[in-house]
């Protein structure tokens, strides 16, 4: 045991070797949101509290004594993450802890919708806390729901075909950086390296920080289960979904830059939710996409 490196290669890039995520937790094949916090884990080891709301990470860690996260967990009512978390730093800082990361995990639901208004607060207030949303883009865990988070285009049980959503997806990083705190970034599971980097960056930085994780869902997205790494991929690659971060809400950078944009059809040919579209809808959805994009680029001064 004591020849195994503490880093490891690996075909997507060189991993810390000590795992703070155990097997056997009860995530769904192809669970997105899984490979995400078992990546955050490893910057974040066990040097964190883990707030969890009503989300599908709440079922996934379990209770004690059978959770699977290597550190402590509390479970939280839906709206009320953010304020749990803050109140919970300001108990550590009134004991003398000031080195324990108190990190809100919570769904799009949690964070887009439900969990807004808390959100909201504890980002003006500037609290020392690290907000992670993983994005599966509609209330997986309670049957497919959709929130602000899903895409123009999509189905849900609630916008059954040929009901899709008509309307675009909350702009949430927009929303942050209106706040002005001090980091704010995007990443997904295609880029394992990336988002550890933003982790570690955000565990550097003091006041409020939000990572906003997209995590493919395949029961709710229709897609293959050996597909979401590639799904998470494909969505920066079409410009979806941009990898970037925001400095005290007004300096941009871009992290990964496409050489050129993939042909969005790639991305809704592998998701079942997106079968309803016609041509005309996916020439709105790719005009949407290229505008942000374009946004984007001139915000972090790329053009």
């Amino acid at each position: 045991m004591d020849n195994i490196p503490a880093i490891v290669e690996t075909l997507v890039g060189r991993f810390p070797q000590q795992e703070y995520m155990y097997g056997g937790h009860n995530a769904c094949p192809g669970c997105g949101a899984a490979l995400a916090v078992r990546y955050m884990m490893k910057a974040l080891q066990d040097k964190a509290v883990i707030v969890i709301p009503a989300s599908c990470w709440s079922i996934i860690s379990g209770v004690n004594p059978l959770r699977c996260l290597e550190t402590v967990v509390l479970h939280c009512p839906f709206p009320a993450a953010a304020a749990v978390g803050s109140g919970i730093k300001k108990g550590l800082e009134a004991v003398g802890d000031l080195h324990t990361h108190v990190v809100v995990l919570a769904g799009d639901g949690g964070t887009f919708d439900i969990g807004i208004q808390g959100l909201s607060g504890a980002a003006e207030r500037n609290e020392d806390i690290l907000f992670v949303c993983y994005d599966n883009e509609a209330y997986m865990n309670t049957g497919m729901q959709k929130s602000s988070a899903t895409p123009y285009g999509s189905v849900s049980t609630t916008t059954p075909p040929p009901r899709i959503k008509q309307n675009p997806k909350k702009d949430i990083m927009k929303i942050m950086a209106a706040h002005q705190i001090p980091y704010a970034a995007t990443a997904t599971i295609a880029f394992p390296e990336d988002l550890l980097a933003k982790v570690r960056r955000a565990m550097e930085v003091r006041g409020f920080r939000f990572l906003h994780i997209l995590t493919p869902c395949p029961q709710g997205w229709g897609s293959p289960v050996e597909k979401t790494v590639e799904l998470s991929r494909l969505a920066v690659q079409t410009c979806v979904f941009p990898l970037f971060e925001i400095e005290d809400g007004r300096r941009y950078r871009l992290t990964f830059c496409p050489d050129g944009p993939v042909p969005l059809e790639n991305y809704f040919r592998l998701q079942k939710r997106f079968s309803s579209l016609d041509r005309e809808q996916v020439e709105l959805a790719r005009e949407s996409v290229n505008y942000c994009w374009e946004e984007l680029r001139r915000k972090a001064s790329v053009l």
